[in-house]
């Protein structure tokens, strides 16, 4: 039950306006929604995909991998010649007011060599390029996944703001405009009557 406010013109004006802004607010917050749902749904088609390749390609490179270890032995040395990945780079776009990060990372160099030709054959090389393949899909999961997370989280809060006006500011002050109106209608047929026997008082005077 509304506290009901004090029946007036001027309030019955001010409750129809917020009663308006309300109804706007609640049609922006719902359409802020469905477009956060379906961004985030394509990103977890996308997201299902790329994890279907990593898996596929990280099969692929432990099994070069395994095959390198065969012809030259364990890899381990090797692999210190390999360089850590500091091209990593941080950005956002708004969707909805959602910061939504973009990742992104150098393309590989194939250019340089990190271990000598003569001493290793292409099975180290095809290990490499695997590796490097499921390094640049992980980099794309991370931003799509971390993407998925803020668009679930701001659904969350846009239904719960959506809820809060539909389900509660709306019905009030629906009521209140109703109680106004009702009391404004009743005031009025007061008056009218009140005016009837007034002047039926000074025909009959």
């Amino acid at each position: 039950m509304a506290v009901q406010a004090v029946p007036t013109k001027g309030n019955l004006m001010n409750t129809k306006k917020s009663l308006a802004l309300a109804k706007m607010g609640y049609e922006l917050m719902d359409k802020k929604r469905n477009i956060l749902i379906r961004e985030m749904m394509m990103l977890i088609d996308k997201a299902n995909a790329i994890q279907s390749k990593i898996d596929d390609t990280y099969a692929e490179a432990y099994q070069a991998l395994q095959t390198a270890n065969i012809i030259h032995g364990y890899c381990s040395e090797i692999s210190k010649s390999i360089p850590v990945e500091e091209s990593l780079s941080l950005d956002y776009r708004s969707v909805m007011g959602v910061e939504i990060p973009i990742v992104k990372m150098d393309a590989p160099d194939r250019s340089k060599l990190y271990f000598g030709l003569n001493s290793t054959t292409t099975a180290l090389d095809n290990a490499f390029d695997k590796f490097t393949e499921v390094k640049v899909l992980t980099t794309d999961l991370a931003e799509i996944e971390n993407s998925v997370y803020r668009l679930a989280d701001s659904i969350k809060k846009t239904q719960k703001r959506a809820n809060a006006l539909k389900n509660i500011m709306i019905p009030k002050f629906e009521e209140t405009v109703k109680f106004i109106t009702d009391a404004l209608d009743e005031k009025d047929r007061e008056e009218f009557s009140r005016m009837k026997v007034i002047k039926r008082q000074k025909k009959d005077a």
